[in-house]
């Protein structure tokens, strides 16, 4: 559960905060992002199935996408 949802969810925040700092038109930016995420959610998925417990694997997808997020939010 934690790659399939956590990973998602990482991958959509992860996306937005990544918008901000491109030196490109917004649109642009936008699809940059969006090709990134795709690898973030492989790589997010694969980390919650290589964790040692499921609670490991959504302690660490929480954070990550905490601190996404908070990003994310400065910098827009």
């Amino acid at each position: 559960m934690a790659g399939l949802v956590g990973g998602y969810l990482l991958a959509q925040v992860l996306s937005v905060a990544l918008v901000a700092p491109w030196a490109l038109p917004r649109a642009d930016a936008l699809l940059v992002a969006m090709q990134l995420s795709f690898g973030v959610y492989a790589v997010a998925a694969m980390g919650a199935f290589a964790a040692r417990t499921a609670r490991r694997a959504w302690v660490v997808m929480g954070t990550v996408t905490m601190l996404s997020g908070a990003c994310a939010w400065v910098a827009l």
